[in-house]
């Protein structure tokens, strides 16, 4: 991480590049963590949060809240850090999925309708299925659900991602989220396990 910290001190002072000294603790570690699990130092860049999502988030996991993703894999990466800290459920959409996709749609979209109709107060991430993003924010502003706690949107691809974050973005909705094209089940992992540890460790504080 000091390698990452020195990277960081050396890009350009604009508000493009994230100064790590502005931040706070869980956000310089939100930001450490995901640089460091993408390879990529320019990933600052693209990292975005709405205002205080990082204690949101904190807060909803100490809580014990439920971890919702749209992937296995992410669930395999967050279980353990869960397990580790507070014991939160580590879930995936697709339990909840069709077998198959509904016309129109995606399994990972009517899996995160039928999700947020069980689960209050999740923490949410996507790193794949901008379908199931999309899908929590119509839910969201047509009243449907209430919003989680917590939304880490960084869908990876081309084909509507740039859109759902761009709507993500606009939501109002407690959130952490990549630009551009990137993302992914890795990076989403990342952040959430960052929030985990910061908890955890500002929990054991005396």
């Amino acid at each position: 991480m000091r390698r990452i910290r020195a990277l960081l001190a050396q890009q350009p002072q604009t508000p493009q590049w994230p100064q790590l000294e502005t931040l706070l603790p869980a956000e310089q570690d939100v930001l450490l963590r995901v640089i460091h699990s993408g390879g990529d130092i320019t990933l600052a860049a693209d990292l975005r949060w709405s205002p205080q999502a990082c204690t949101a988030g904190q807060a909803a996991l100490a809580a014990g809240a439920t971890v919702l993703t749209d992937t296995a894999m992410a669930v395999a990466a967050v279980a353990p850090m869960a397990r580790r800290t507070f014991g939160n459920s580590v879930r995936s959409v697709l339990e909840w999925a069709p077998e198959q996709a509904p016309p129109g749609s995606t399994r990972a979209a009517a899996g995160m309708e039928r999700a947020l109709s069980e689960l209050s107060g999740a923490v949410v991430l996507i790193g794949s299925a901008p379908t199931a993003l999309e899908q929590l924010l119509e839910l969201v502003a047509s009243g449907g659900t209430p919003a989680p706690a917590l939304v880490i949107g960084m869908p990876v691809g081309f084909v509507g991602v740039a859109e759902s974050k761009r709507h993500l973005e606009a939501s109002g909705v407690p959130q952490i989220r990549l630009e551009g094209s990137r993302g992914g089940a890795g990076l989403v992992a990342a952040a959430a396990n960052a929030l985990l540890r910061r908890a955890w460790l500002d929990r054991a504080e005396p």
